[in-house]
């Protein structure tokens, strides 16, 4: 009896899992997968494309926080170690607050350390995500009614922690730490969570210099969804990054989130990109995803691919767009399903680890210049 090695088992798994879901195409015809449905023809890696394309990465999220563990997915797991095609991981969960100090100066940081352990062993840059966020957040801070002195001292001591715990392992390649997430309402207005109503918006600052004193070499951005395109919005965050500025705040970047639907992405993309570019920060597209009504149909996947290709290609026009994150690669393991009813199929990947028309758009977005 041969006895394969485990690399070698792992891929033949995936071989099989592809032969099933994915029909060969004959001569002239279009590849589909086991419902008929159009899959991706493009063979290119999508992280050799980014960098080909003056991109630092193309990357994903994952997570392994209890109950979801995907890196106990051997199938899947072999698809995001290949850092030809990902150059970047997000931790999507393990980092947040109620996962890392669920006690008041009780730090857990195991899980996110198998993350970190994950990204260094495949040459890929680790991306923190996040340190100040109203959600996921550890019920002893919302219900301490802690005075504004006594706030202050926890969001640097959780900044401080977390980013100085993991110095030299999120710059091992230099990439980020997402330091504020999403502090602005739709309309351009200030968040009112525990943070802003005790500390108004002090607690950027407070944060932003902890974790730059924690680790001076991390690049340190603020993050926030519904930032694509021109609005109200992005304006607020363009007026936040200047101040900040005026005011030698420690600021390096914003993440546009990213999270979309097929058939109604923002037409402005490279210009908000471009605008906040010009305040002399980065721009990363931090969680990218683009969700679409289900069922699945091809006429869907065609405008999804379409959707892909418009928002990579507005990142690929402007240097300062660094990279781009998808939130998780494959359908299996998204978001959207358990947040938006009725609604899912966002990712590349489908659930059966399948390329779907989608990466080929990611593709074409990256080649034009």
């Amino acid at each position: 009896m041969i006895k394969l090695s485990t690399s070698f088992a792992t891929l033949l798994v995936f071989s099989s899992l592809a032969s099933v879901y994915a029909s060969p195409a004959k001569v002239g015809e279009t590849p589909t997968d086991s419902a008929g449905l159009l899959v991706a023809t493009s063979k290119v890696e999508l992280n050799k494309l980014a960098k080909k394309s003056h991109k630092l990465y193309f990357g994903s999220a994952t997570d392994n926080f209890s109950g979801n563990n995907e890196l106990a997915d051997a199938a899947y797991k072999a698809i995001l170690s290949d850092n030809k095609e990902f150059g970047q991981i997000t931790p999507s969960n393990t980092m947040k607050w109620m996962y890392t100090e669920p006690e008041r100066g009780v730090f857990n940081l195991t899980d996110a350390e198998e993350i970190v352990k994950f990204a260094k062993g495949n040459k890929q840059i680790l991306r923190g995500h996040n340190c100040v966020w109203h959600s996921q957040l550890a019920d002893w801070v919302t219900a301490g009614n802690f005075d504004a002195p006594t706030l202050a001292s926890i969001v640097v001591t959780h900044c401080s922690t977390l980013v100085g715990h993991f110095k030299g392992d999120i710059c091992t390649f230099p990439d980020s730490w997402d330091v504020i997430n999403e502090p602005f309402n739709d309309d351009g207005t200030w968040r009112e969570t525990v943070f802003y109503n005790t500390l108004n918006t002090s607690y950027i600052e407070i944060a932003l210099r902890a974790a730059r004193a924690a680790d001076p070499a991390a690049k340190l951005y603020i993050n926030d969804y519904n930032i694509d395109g021109t609005g109200a919005k992005s304006t607020a965050m363009i007026n936040l990054v200047k101040s900040l500025k005026a005011n030698n705040v420690p600021i390096d970047g914003v993440g546009l989130q990213g999270h979309l639907i097929v058939g109604q992405v923002p037409t402005d993309i490279e210009e908000n990109i471009r605008q906040i570019a010009a305040t002399g920060v980065e721009v990363a597209i931090t969680e990218l995803d683009i969700r679409m009504t289900l069922p699945v149909t091809a006429e869907l996947l065609e405008q999804q691919k379409k959707d892909y290709e418009t928002v990579v290609s507005a990142c690929n026009a402007v240097p300062a767009c660094i990279g781009i994150t998808i939130w998780d690669y494959t359908d299996k393991y998204s978001w959207v399903p358990g947040v938006f009813a009725g609604q899912g199929a966002p990712l590349p990947w489908d659930e059966n680890l399948v390329k779907k028309p989608a990466y080929d758009g990611i593709v074409e977005g990256f080649s034009k210049q």
